[in-house]
C-alpha cells in the first residue's frame, strides 16, 4: 500500500482507490461475519471493539480477542462466569496485556452484566431499542468505559448492516482521504464499499503516523 502523500498523478489515485475499495473490515480479519445477522457475530465485534477501544495497540487488542476465543469466552455469560481473576490470567495477559489488566477486565464483566441486564445479551435489541442514530450512540456510551472512539470502532462497520448505525467518519479518516486527494462524499456511508475505504484509510493513518 502506497505512503501517505499527496498522488502525483490520477492513476495512483485509481490505483489506490482500487486498493481501498478490497480492503478488509477489522472484523472480517478477526474472522467475524457482521452480514450474517446475528447476535453471538454483534457480540464478538462488540468485545473486540472494547479491546481496539483501549489504551493498547492493535497487535495486542487482535492478540487479546483471539485469547478470549481460544477459551471459549464469546458470550456475556460465558465471560461473567469465568470471572475477573481469570479474565486477567490467562486472557489478557496471553494477549500482551502488561498495563490496565485488571481494568480492561472489569470494563468487559461490567459491560456483559449490562447487556444482560437491559438487554437481554442481545445487541440487535439494543439496536432495536433505539430512537434513531443519535440514541443508538448514547446507549453505547452508556456502557462503562466506552467513549465516542470505541462507539465509532463498533457502528462504523456496522453501517451497512444496521440501519441506524452510522458514526461520522473520524478526522483522521478525513485527513487521510484528503491527502490522498479522494473525495469522501461520492460514496454513500451506509455502503460496504465505504466501510472498506474507511478501513483502508484508517490503517494507511495507522501507518503513516508510525513510519
Amino acid at each position: 500500500m502506497a505512503r501517505l502523500s499527496a498522488p502525483s498523478s490520477q492513476q495512483h489515485v485509481t490505483t489506490t482507490l482500487a486498493e481501498l475499495k478490497r480492503s478488509p473490515l477489522y472484523a472480517e480479519k478477526l474472522g467475524i461475519d457482521l452480514a450474517a445477522g446475528r447476535d453471538d457475530q454483534y457480540f464478538r465485534w462488540f468485545l473486540a471493539s472494547l479491546l481496539f477501544g483501549g489504551r493498547i495497540s492493535e497487535t495486542i487488542a487482535h492478540h487479546t480477542y483471539n485469547s478470549f476465543c481460544r477459551h471459549r469466552l464469546t458470550t456475556p455469560r460465558r465471560i461473567i462466569a469465568a470471572g475477573l481473576d481469570y479474565l486477567v490470567n490467562p486472557i489478557m495477559r496471553e494477549g500482551g496485556y502488561v498495563r490496565y489488566d485488571g481494568r480492561k477486565s472489569e470494563q468487559v464483566l461490567r459491560d456483559c452484566r449490562m447487556l444482560l441486564e437491559q438487554y437481554a445479551g442481545r445487541l440487535s435489541r439494543l439496536h432495536e431499542t433505539a430512537c434513531d442514530a443519535r440514541d443508538l450512540e448514547d446507549r453505547l456510551l452508556a456502557f462503562h468505559g466506552v467513549g465516542p472512539v470505541t462507539v465509532n470502532i463498533f457502528l462504523r462497520e456496522l453501517r451497512p448492516f444496521w440501519a441506524k448505525a452510522d458514526p461520522a467518519p473520524l478526522p483522521s479518516v478525513l485527513a487521510s482521504a484528503k491527502t490522498l486527494g479522494i473525495e469522501l462524499s461520492h460514496y454513500r456511508r451506509k455502503t460496504l464499499t465505504f466501510a472498506r475505504i474507511e478501513a483502508g484509510l484508517i490503517r494507511l493513518a495507522h501507518w503513516h503516523r508510525y513510519d
